[in-house]
């Protein structure tokens, strides 16, 4: 029965989004806003596919802890459920995403009228500068910037492998950085078709000040995701309906949430 609601979401994820991208071509011709209005509208309906049919709600803690934007959030990232859910939760978001994705028919046409930041990997120091002029004119304009800082998705439980760009940003920008945590990965697994009923949290933590030495940002920053993302992988393994998860992803939260010594 799981998989066939599974199916049958995917179908209409799938479908609703091609009507959204390609039906409303016309929001590429119009004001930005408008665009970022069907962008929200996008992930409000998605989120109601996926709890209407597979039973997965979305509960996002820590609402009061956003500052007044521009400001940069800094995303645990575990899912492609990330890449619309998260939209809803800000007011003007510019999302960090790679450019070759500029390139996708609608997709990229849709990327470059919400105004999001491209960052060509590949280029090194040179993408880095880029990264942060573009993302300085989004902050300009009062957005908050969004990025993964681990830069792709990794499965609950991972050893962390955080890049580069999250501390350019937060050198660059000047502003305060909202670390995010959440479990996404385990409902929606990444390279696979199952989804799995119950709640997704996305927990918004407490912003980390502007003018942080590098080191000490990267550290604070890391710390304070990881920790609050395998404390939300003993959550969910605790709930009354848990997913399945793997077990060397729920060792590895309670390894990390265990007391020193």
């Amino acid at each position: 029965m799981l998989l066939l609601r599974s199916l049958l979401f995917a179908l209409l994820f799938y479908l609703s989004t091609a009507i959204f991208v390609v039906g409303g071509s016309f929001l590429l011709f119009g004001p930005r806003r408008w665009a970022m209005a069907g962008l929200k509208a996008h992930a409000i309906v998605s989120l109601w596919l996926l709890r209407w049919i597979v039973g997965t709600r979305m509960e996002v803690r820590g609402r009061d802890k956003l500052p007044k934007a521009p400001y940069l959030v800094a995303s645990k990232h575990q899912s492609a459920w990330d890449t619309f859910a998260l939209i809803p939760i800000f007011s003007d978001p510019a999302m960090v995403m790679k450019w070759e994705l500029t390139l996708i028919p609608f997709y990229g046409w849709f990327s470059r009228k919400f105004e999001h930041v491209f960052v060509k990997r590949e280029r090194g120091p040179v993408a880095l500068r880029n990264l942060v002029r573009d993302a300085k004119d989004r902050a300009d304009a009062g957005r908050e910037i969004v990025i993964f800082p681990e830069g792709t998705r990794r499965p609950p439980g991972a050893e962390p492998d955080y890049k580069s760009g999250a501390v350019a940003l937060y050198e660059g920008l000047e502003l305060p950085c909202v670390p995010v945590a959440l479990n996404s990965g385990l409902y929606w697994p990444r390279r696979a078709l199952m989804r799995y009923p119950g709640t997704i949290i996305v927990e918004i933590l407490d912003p980390l000040p502007a003018g942080l030495p590098r080191r000490e940002f990267k550290r604070q920053m890391e710390q304070r995701i990881e920790a609050a993302s395998n404390r939300l992988i003993i959550e969910a393994s605790q709930s009354a309906n848990p997913p399945p998860i793997p077990a060397a992803a729920l060792e590895h939260a309670r390894s990390a949430a265990a007391p020193a010594g």
